[in-house]
């Protein structure tokens, strides 16, 4: 055992040993490498004179056999191409591979040789079609394996979509049971998609390295580019690797938050369609009670994770942070006034989507809340913005919240003489009220006469409806309705107090419910004999028309 690894020790070191020096590519293949200087030329500089004169040779159609030949005053071994030296090979370049000097040179003339005969070979009119052919056969089978990949990924979501729907319908499940389900599906397909896109990516990326490699042209560019990547994302993976001691913790809290942050917002999305019923936790609140929950973690995980981020030790990041809260303090406290505001109008519940509601003198219909503002469209189409302090210090009604279950009662006074009697005053209004749309049978409508005026009675109808958002125009149906009930009935509404000396004049009701043979009253004349003092005197006394 012992032996095999120190075999492998050894065969290992040469290996490792090459991958220093400089290399010589050709066409983007790596020829050679040569390690030593030779005089004053580092390898660094001969690497690129030996690919110039491997391309002289073969662009020159050189067949002859490459020799070596030592040379004693410079400690090397030169590679000869007739009267050319192609390199020549050092004590340094043998050592750094591990081979004797007259071995190397040996070896580097054969590779230099299957050099000249590969570079003649690729820069032919037939290489070129070939690597033509060979580019659009690789492309093409590139599209058609992304084409299939999106195929076979719709056809899993469909698959998977009818098993998980004939998974649920043999079973009773809850709706959150099945909306669990659903969510499983999809993460599942997610997992799935970016699977298909990391590998469609690699495929396309060794697709790009493969098609420059096939043209001796763009060779270089394919290696260029991969030792670009190579370089960069290496870097970038040793700085990861640097930072893993702190940045791992960092790395760990932030995706426990995003999740933390996905399982809030799914049981909140729960709770607020009903699927997931919590004693004390009503639909309306949670939706606030998730965005208040998703900042305390949020702000948590920030405080967590503050010392281990790049800098977050440095006076300067320190300075920002303090300059930052300072300015936040300075500019932020109508906002903060308005979010704490938001937060007690949540769990007040005085109001809730759609609720009609007013607020000051703002009548209208709740569009939205959140922690900063509401915004309430009124009975004219008007949005109004109210801040939330605005709102909790002022009084709030809300014509909806008992319509649900009670309903709203509708209230108007009419006034009406005396003359007319109290019971079919009472009549006419509730029966007024029952041919009205909106107003509900059950409970029945009342009346209350609510003053006794000087010269009428003021009865005040009472009626309720389950639709607060329309009860302006239930107002003026119920108005139409209770017009039309009296005039058939022939009583006069006198609002405001009417005086009228019906010498003649018509009653105000409107002539089509009037009797046919109705006549305007007519002024009435009475004789009055009055004696005084023994004298007998006769006069007249007018009396108005019974009614006026």
């Amino acid at each position: 055992m012992l032996r095999r690894l120190f075999l492998s020790v050894l065969f290992c070191i040469p290996v490792l040993a090459q991958e220093g020096g400089a290399p010589v590519v050709i066409d983007g293949i790596e020829v050679l490498r040569v390690y030593g200087s030779v005089g004053q030329f580092t390898a660094a500089d001969r690497a690129p004179e030996i690919k110039h004169r491997i391309i002289l040779l073969a662009e020159k159609k050189f067949s002859g056999k490459l020799e070596t030949r030592e040379v004693p005053a410079e400690n090397a071994t030169a590679i000869i191409a007739g009267a050319m030296i192609v390199m020549g090979v050092t004590d340094a370049d043998a050592q750094s591979v591990g081979v004797p000097r007259r071995v190397l040179a040996e070896r580097y003339a054969a590779v230099i040789q299957r050099a000249i005969d590969g570079y003649r070979e690729r820069h032919t009119f037939k290489s070129f079609v070939v690597a033509v052919a060979k580019t659009l056969l690789a492309w093409v089978l590139f599209l058609s394996t992304v084409w299939l990949t999106w195929k076979a990924v719709g056809w899993l979501d469909r698959a998977l979509e009818r098993w998980f729907g004939r998974l649920l319908s043999g079973r009773e499940a809850a709706a959150f049971h099945r909306l669990l389900w659903e969510r499983s599906r999809l993460v599942l397909m997610m997992l799935v998609k970016a699977f298909a896109v990391i590998s469609i990516l690699f495929e396309f990326s060794f697709l790009l390295s493969y098609t420059f490699r096939l043209f001796p042209q763009t060779a270089g560019i394919s290696t260029t580019l991969l030792d670009y990547l190579r370089s960069t994302f290496g870097g970038i993976g040793l700085a990861i690797v640097e930072y893993l001691p702190s940045g791992g913790f960092v790395i760990v809290v932030c995706l426990l938050t995003h999740y933390s942050l996905k399982v809030l917002k799914f049981v909140a999305s729960a709770i607020e369609r009903g699927d997931l019923p919590i004693r004390g936790m009503h639909p309306e609140m949670a939706k606030p009670t998730y965005q208040l929950a998703r900042f305390a973690v949020i702000i948590f995980s920030l405080v967590v994770v503050f010392p281990y981020l790049p800098g977050g030790k440095s006076d300067a990041f320190k300075g920002v942070s303090i300059f930052l809260g300072l300015l936040l303090s300075l500019g932020s406290s109508s906002a903060v006034s308005n979010v704490l505001a938001g937060l007690v109008l949540t769990y007040m519940r005085p109001f809730r989507m759609g609720d009609r509601v007013k607020i000051a003198d703002t009548v209208g219909d709740v569009l939205e809340k959140n922690l900063l503002v509401t915004r309430v469209r009124t009975i004219k189409n008007v949005q109004v913005v109210i801040p939330n302090s605005a709102i909790l210090s002022n009084q709030i009604l809300n014509y909806s919240v008992l319509a649900r279950t009670q309903g709203l009662i509708l209230h108007t006074t009419v006034t009406i003489g005396y003359d007319a009697p109290w019971r079919t005053v009472h009549e006419l209004l509730i029966n007024a009220a029952l041919v009205t749309d909106g107003i509900l049978a059950e409970p029945r409508p009342f009346v209350l006469e609510t003053s006794l005026n000087d010269f009428h009675i003021s009865y005040e109808l009472n009626a309720y409806t389950d639709r607060p958002n329309e009860m302006v125009d239930t107002y003026s149906r119920l108005h139409e309705a209770i017009q039309d009930s009296f005039n058939r009935c022939g009583v006069e509404i006198m609002s405001p107090t009417f005086y009228a000396l019906r010498d003649g004049n018509t009653v105000t009701i409107p002539a089509d419910h009037r009797p046919a043979n109705y006549e305007p009253p007519a002024f009435r004349v009475r004789t009055k004999t009055t004696e005084q003092n023994g004298e007998v005197s006769v006069g007249t006394d007018s009396r108005l028309p019974s009614g006026s």
